[in-house]
């Protein structure tokens, strides 16, 4: 049986060169993200990789104690669809090698970024969504989508991501959006303790309009 104490975190971040323009608010409502998920209940390990048209593993599963300050270095185009392949076929094989009581109950794969997918060689939007769907019906992987610049609900869909964790945020708010981004990672960790089926809440029609504004 997996831990249902413990939940693994990827965080896959855009670091394309239009993403300088937020760099600071960035790095900030990544800091105040982790402080959040430091206090949520139960134990947290988190991987972080960054992506332009390369994809980088910043940090492997390191406990959200030991989580660095963000540093991030904003350059070239925008792979999406490669780094989400790359993070989630990794991710799937690391936890399918681990004994399964050493397996997190919980598993969230949070995606943010500013831009639309512009320079991808290996994946599509079609493998994508197939990837994400398996993912999320056969080991019960939660997946969130935040995207400024687009419709992210259209675009999060269109890779398998339900639209109730889909959200666009304006470019000035991505300290906010990271915020509840976080708001709701906590409040599914803490539904988890005791149901481990407990469904991640919905971002609702009044935090869609007041992170778009």
């Amino acid at each position: 049986m997996t831990d249902q104490t413990l939940t693994h975190l990827y965080f896959l971040l855009d670091r394309s060169g239009s993403m300088q323009s937020i760099k600071s608010d960035i790095e900030g409502g990544f800091a105040a993200f982790v402080d959040e998920q430091r206090s949520a209940p139960g134990s947290c390990r988190v991987t972080l990789a960054q992506f332009d048209d390369r994809y980088e593993v910043v940090y492997a599963d390191r406990d959200v104690t030991d989580v660095p300050a963000l540093d991030l270095q904003p350059r070239s185009r925008t792979a999406l669809h490669d780094a989400m392949g790359r993070m989630i076929t990794d991710a799937g094989a690391s936890l399918a090698a681990l004994p399964e009581d050493r397996r997190p109950g919980t598993v969230i794969v949070a995606i943010m970024t500013d831009g639309l997918e512009n320079a991808s060689q290996e994946w599509n939007a079609a493998s994508i969504k197939a990837l994400v769907e398996q993912q999320t019906q056969q080991w019960g992987w939660t997946f969130m989508y935040l995207g400024a610049d687009q419709d992210a609900v259209e675009v999060g869909t269109s890779l398998g991501v339900p639209a109730a964790q889909s959200m666009t945020y304006s470019r000035g708010k991505g300290r906010e959006a990271m915020g509840k981004n976080s708001e709701k990672i906590s409040q599914l960790r803490a539904a988890r303790m005791t149901d481990a089926a407990a469904p991640m809440p919905a971002y609702t029609a009044q935090e869609r309009a007041d992170l778009a504004d």
